[in-house]
């Protein structure tokens, strides 16, 4: 049977650390929070996974591509180990099988979402990565990948920060790494996810603790 988590595309979806609701993967020590999915163990799917110290999970071919960002501890595969910051982009056709060491890891993934034509396999240290002054004093910008219309990045804001109204051609995604980011509908603290879909609008700010973001956008767009 195929499972559907928040699979409308078109309506805003907000999930805060308070609404994480775990779930065992098949393989030991390895859990799951599923922010979006369609499908059942293979799925197009927005993930936070969390890895024991010393778990592993099964060899497993990217029939539809892998974007991941390492929240905490250290990922690790037979390529390389992957500390907390990097971003990694595995495209249609690379495989691998997740070994994790004895820090445990966690990290947000997304699955079978890439374009056909998108083939650039990258890992970059955020930690060593240059920023760029963003469009307001306050917020500094490292950009991650973009292809296609679509643009990833992280967003560093600065405590006190406002950012104009602004609409989301092709929409947004957001995930709270640090701080708590802020617009005219609520807080979202350290963990949060946002799905912002086709056109949709908001005006964003923060208050004393800043925050830093990943942002996706322009990968929304509604299908004609």
């Amino acid at each position: 049977m195929t499972t559907y988590i928040h699979a409308d595309f078109e309506q805003r979806i907000v999930i805060r650390p308070g609404d994480y609701r775990w779930v065992d993967s098949p393989m030991p020590g390895v859990e799951r929070m599923m922010l979006d999915r369609i499908g059942d163990e293979v799925a197009r799917a927005t993930s936070i996974v969390r890895y024991a110290p010393f778990s592993e999970f099964s060899p497993h071919l990217h029939a539809g591509g892998e974007e991941f960002l390492v929240l905490d501890g250290v990922f690790s595969d037979e390529h390389q180990d992957y500390p907390k910051g990097s971003y990694v982009r595995n495209p249609i056709g690379t495989s691998h099988k997740p070994r994790i060491g004895k820090d445990g890891a966690t990290i947000f993934v997304k699955l079978h979402q890439f374009s056909d034509t998108d083939t650039e396999q990258k890992v970059i240290d955020t930690h060593t990565a240059s920023w760029r002054q963003g469009l307001v004093d306050g917020l500094t910008v490292m950009s991650l990948h973009e292809f296609e219309g679509e643009h990833v990045a992280l967003v560093k804001w600065a405590p006190n920060t406002q950012f104009s109204t602004h609409q989301h051609w092709g929409g947004e995604e957001i995930f709270v790494i640090e701080g708590t980011f802020h617009d005219e509908h609520g807080a979202y603290p350290k963990g949060s996810w946002l799905r912002s879909p086709h056109l949709s609008r908001h005006t964003p700010f923060t208050k004393e603790d800043g925050a830093l973001i990943y942002v996706k956008a322009g990968h929304l767009v509604p299908s004609q």
